[in-house]
């Protein structure tokens, strides 16, 4: 049965399609992945020619998500709580949370974060994780908005990913994985380890 990973945040302008994409690419080389784009507006969808290399998928799909033929399913979803998010966290096996190391950006994913626990308490087996996106360099907020996370009972991922001209760009560029930009490569091949080890680790127990 596939792995679904679902990229949620109720605000928009938060980079949730680009770590979508990109993380479905760093993906790809090890498993078959396809990225479904939850979002009415289709952002992702309308891209897909783009990426012929990935498997982009409707909305329409996603009552029949676990059914699809795939290792990895990553779900993007809309910058809006969704009626159907509950539902799709439930079959969701970690749920990355995305936000902007702001205090403002921080404080909004309360929501989220709330329909996340009412979803642990129905399958304690779902996991979590926060990961700081669009990261200022040179800011003295960071660690300010890392206690604060770390206030919100839901684990805040090593990761850092950094507000880079080549992330931003990276979904008309055919992603990050083929262009020049090393560290940001670096930082999403570390997201993406991440996220595996707390997968497999939720698999073991």
């Amino acid at each position: 049965m596939a792995k679904i990973i679902t990229i949620a945040h109720q605000k928009g302008g938060v980079g949730k399609s680009t770590l979508a994409i990109n993380l479905a690419l760093c993906f790809q080389d090890q498993l078959s992945v396809a990225l479904v784009d939850t979002d009415l507006q289709g952002s992702l969808y309308h891209i897909r020619e783009d990426f012929p290399e990935l498997a982009v998928i409707g909305a329409d799909k996603i009552t029949d998500i676990e059914k699809l033929d795939y290792d990895l399913i990553i779900v993007d979803t809309p910058p809006y709580l969704s009626s159907k998010l509950p539902e799709l966290f439930l079959h969701s096996d970690f749920i990355l949370i995305p936000t902007k190391a702001g205090f403002f950006d921080v404080m909004a994913i309360r929501s989220t974060l709330a329909l996340i626990k009412e979803a642990q308490a129905k399958a304690p087996q779902l996991k979590a994780g926060i990961v700081m996106n669009m990261v200022k360099p040179r800011t003295g907020l960071t660690e300010d908005v890392a206690d604060l996370i770390k206030s919100m009972d839901t684990p805040l991922l090593k990761t850092k990913v950094h507000d880079r001209v080549s992330i931003a760009r990276s979904s008309i560029t055919g992603g990050i994985l083929k262009g020049p930009d090393k560290k940001a490569k670096e930082e999403l091949m570390a997201l993406t380890e991440e996220v595996v080890e707390r997968i497999s680790a939720e698999v073991s127990r």
